[in-house]
């Protein structure tokens, strides 16, 4: 009894030894069933390994949707990414193709104007859909001084292209000007008819138009008469084209004759503009 307490634990491992010797020889050999004891022992691990299969299964399948899904976003950040290239190369073609007609306005009126121009781009314009007042990207550094005439290439007949009176400099900074238009209602402009030769007064309104009026009850005005500056007042040089009539309102009364101008220039898309160097 006391050699079996003292080794007890070593003949149960040895034991157990023994008998999976045994199981491993008998399942060696070659059969052509199983003994119960193997397909009790199957049967008991078969769940498991079902479960084992599922789970590695279920990982694999889950690292490749992870992977698809990877794939898929780069995929589509590089479309993306290839849509805002071709959306800006799109828009700059239709900026070329749109400044085609007025870049040949400016080569037309550049080729017989009189006067020296510095060149500007508009930088910056206050709120709303009017340019009354703007800011371009030049200023004293450039030879830009204050009250200086701004003006931009119109075309006033098919094939005529001329001066079209935009404003003056009304502030200017060492790389910066401030331009107010004739639309302004502060700023006014002396005219005259060129057909007649009848003069008056044009300047802007609220709502960002022109409006004027004839000195002379008496003129001879009539829509489509077309108005340059007259240079009276020395505000502005003369022979600028302004705009032509589209409306004549008399009132008998008070014996008034004023006019509605459709200006010379687009003050809703102004891009370029030049101003007349003394």
């Amino acid at each position: 009894m006391y050699f079996f307490r003292k080794y007890k634990e070593r003949m149960i491992v040895t034991l157990v030894a023994i008998i999976l010797l045994i199981i491993i020889g008998i399942t060696n050999n070659n059969r052509e069933s199983m003994t119960f004891f193997e397909k009790s022992v199957g049967s008991i691990l078969s769940p498991i390994t079902n479960a084992s299969s599922w789970v590695t299964h279920g990982i694999g399948s889950s690292f490749n949707s992870i992977k698809d899904t990877f794939e898929a976003k780069s995929e589509n950040k590089l479309l993306k990414e290839n849509i805002k290239i071709l959306e800006s190369e799109n828009r700059d073609l239709n900026n070329i193709i749109g400044k085609t007609d007025y870049l040949k306005k400016e080569q037309e009126m550049l080729k017989n104007s009189n006067y020296s121009f510095i060149k500007a781009s508009v930088s910056a314009k206050e709120p709303g859909n009017w340019y009354d007042k703007f800011t371009i990207d030049k200023g004293s550094a450039d030879g830009i001084a204050k009250d200086d005439t701004v003006i931009a290439a119109i075309e006033v007949e098919n094939n005529i292209y001329q001066e079209g009176l935009v404003g003056k400099v009304l502030d200017v900074g060492t790389n910066w000007a401030k331009v107010a238009t004739i639309i302004d209602e502060l700023n006014s402009v002396s005219f005259k008819i060129i057909r007649t030769g009848d003069g008056g007064v044009v300047s802007g309104t609220l709502d960002s138009s022109l409006e004027g009026f004839l000195y002379d009850f008496g003129s001879d005005v009539i829509v489509g008469d077309k108005l340059y500056t007259s240079g009276l007042g020395e505000v502005y040089l003369k022979d600028l084209y302004l705009g032509e009539v589209s409306e004549v309102l008399i009132n008998q009364e008070e014996l008034t004759k004023r006019i509605i101008i459709k200006p010379a220039i687009d003050f809703k898309k102004i891009y370029n503009v030049y101003i007349i160097a003394k």
